[in-house]
């Protein structure tokens, strides 16, 4: 087991795929830092290999309402909050890094797209250790989850049930 972790993503909003992710690695460390990307969405610059990750649309939730997102459905999960850190993770500047994370931790990455495959290439280019975790098929997104909130579809199965509860979705 390795003594510290790190997974990142937007988690807009945090959904049980991310749930999923989470506790793969969670399994494979004794300490996990989670990274929320994004978290002064206005900063971000385009991203060729995710061209969406910029634009407001995509990114509907706060910093602090996403960092109450993964703390609910962790603890409701049952990861230990003594284990976790939630912490802001400008992946687009790596110059920032080294401010949100501790240089041995290593990086655990789904590839689902070819901007996992670039934020592995980054990490790994910066010296960083990665383990890109070989999970099931990506079945929920969070833009799909936010497509359905904006059509006034049920979404709150996509969601864990904490995260349905805390966005008002009840459950």
């Amino acid at each position: 087991m390795l003594a510290t972790g790190m997974v990142h993503g937007r988690f807009q909003p945090f959904h049980r795929g991310h749930l999923e992710y989470v506790r793969e690695a969670a399994g494979r460390c004794r300490d996990l830092f989670v990274g929320i990307t994004n978290p002064e969405s206005d900063l971000v610059p385009p991203e060729p290999a995710s061209p969406h990750r910029h634009l407001a649309a995509a990114n509907p939730y706060s910093f602090w309402e996403r960092a109450l997102m993964v703390r609910v459905a962790l603890a409701e999960d049952g990861i230990e909050p003594r284990r976790l850190l939630i912490v802001p993770f400008p992946i687009h500047d790596p110059s920032r890094w080294h401010h949100y994370l501790p240089s041995e931790a290593t990086h655990f990455i789904r590839v689902f797209s070819r901007w996992e495959s670039e934020k592995a290439e980054r990490l790994r280019a910066a010296g960083h250790r990665v383990v890109e975790l070989q999970m099931a098929v990506k079945e929920v997104s969070g833009t799909e989850v936010r497509r359905r909130m904006e059509a006034g579809e049920d979404w709150s199965e996509l969601v864990p049930p904490a995260v349905a509860r805390l966005l008002g979705a009840g459950g």
